[in-house]
């Protein structure tokens, strides 16, 4: 029985031992780089949870694009409710599969604090400015390695920085990745979340947008995932569970242990997010901006870039301790802008103001 608040964590750390399968991450066996105090009420992965929700980056999210930019209907999703449904959906796969909740909350939560102002299209200029990729993956690591807390990070445990880097796929199939496969699979739970979560509510969305109707779906993803957004999401997050039963203790695990979807389904899910790349995310209204985009982040990392004093204090005071290049610090300040502080820096710097009489 726990009856003091010193017990919480200690109690919680227990029920993982008994209840979670055994191949699920115990947060009592989470590393951090730096040793410090243990919380009486909250485990390891419960307290990084709380630092990515209470951080500055996090509450940006509700103003950077997933897709429409800057979108005035209250109804279409931004980079943070995009969040939001990607961490519920791995939180009921990883229940039912016996796995660490709190830890897949916090790798969810965390995964896209490093995204550039207007979506995709905001990383594609910033990588065309510096000459070189930008990935919102690496630039999420780097936020709660470096960046947050003027220059020394949040202190995260190794499995949630991991799942946070882990998390970005190839685009030719949502299973393959350039940077490997993470070792935890609350971690891989995530990467496989973030394609539900965004296929299906990118259709939606695009219908809403009227850019798409149902019937224009490819019809044999569609008879194998659903003819609505809530089937198809049924469809993948059953799958993934019954495909992947033994992560639960149930049955032995495959070698290596990487977490999957049938062939069938991972071929319409894959045909989905193919058609959306064809028709919604480089081929429609939804893609018309871009230019004006790359014109916009351009524009904003030449003048900083060339005036770095007028860069926030404490990204070039991290930036001079790390003895990094100016273009590094510019990097940091444009990508972490909203989509409406970007068009704000934009008009302040370059559009002259009017006077009245």
């Amino acid at each position: 029985m726990i009856d003091r608040p010193t017990d919480v964590r200690e109690g919680l750390e227990r029920a993982e031992r008994a209840h979670l399968s055994p191949h699920a991450a115990l947060s009592d066996q989470a590393a951090r780089a730096a040793d410090e105090a243990e919380c009486t009420v909250r485990t390891r992965f419960q307290r990084d949870r709380d630092r990515i929700l209470h951080s500055k980056p996090f509450r940006r999210l509700k103003h950077k694009t997933q897709v429409f930019i800057a979108p005035l209907g209250d109804h279409y999703r931004t980079r943070l409710t995009h969040t939001l449904e990607v961490t519920q959906i791995a939180r009921t796969v990883a229940r039912a599969l016996r796995l660490n909740e709190d830890l897949v909350e916090a790798i969810g939560l965390g995964h896209d604090l490093g995204h550039a102002p207007f979506g995709h299209a905001g990383e594609t200029a910033l990588s065309h400015a510096q000459g070189h990729a930008f990935r919102h993956n690496e630039q999420s690591r780097r936020i709660v390695e470096i960046l947050e807390r003027g220059g020394v990070g949040l202190n995260l445990t190794y499995a949630v920085r991991e799942g946070i880097f882990l998390h970005s796929k190839a685009r030719r199939d949502i299973m393959a990745t350039a940077w490997g496969v993470a070792t935890t699979l609350e971690g891989q739970i995530i990467k496989i979340a973030d394609s539900v979560a965004y296929i299906n509510h990118d259709i939606d969305d695009a219908i809403r947008a009227g850019l798409l109707r149902e019937t224009d779906l490819p019809r044999d993803a569609v008879a194998i995932l659903g003819a609505n957004h809530s089937a198809r999401i049924a469809t993948m997050v059953v799958d993934l569970i019954r495909h992947n039963w033994w992560a639960s203790g149930a049955e032995p695990p495959p070698d290596p242990p990487v977490l999957t979807m049938s062939p069938d389904v991972l071929a319409a899910t894959n045909q989905l997010r193919d058609f959306m790349y064809t028709h919604v995310y480089l081929g429609s209204a939804a893609s018309s901006d871009n230019s004006r985009i790359n014109a916009l982040i351009e524009a904003l990392f030449r003048h900083f870039s060339r005036n770095p004093a007028t860069i926030p204090a404490d990204i070039m005071s991290i930036n001079r301790i790390r003895e990094e290049p100016i273009e590094r610090a510019v990097v940091d300040y444009i990508s972490g802008m909203t989509d409406r502080y970007a068009i704000k820096a934009f008009n302040d710097i370059y559009i002259p103001r009017t006077w009245g009489i």
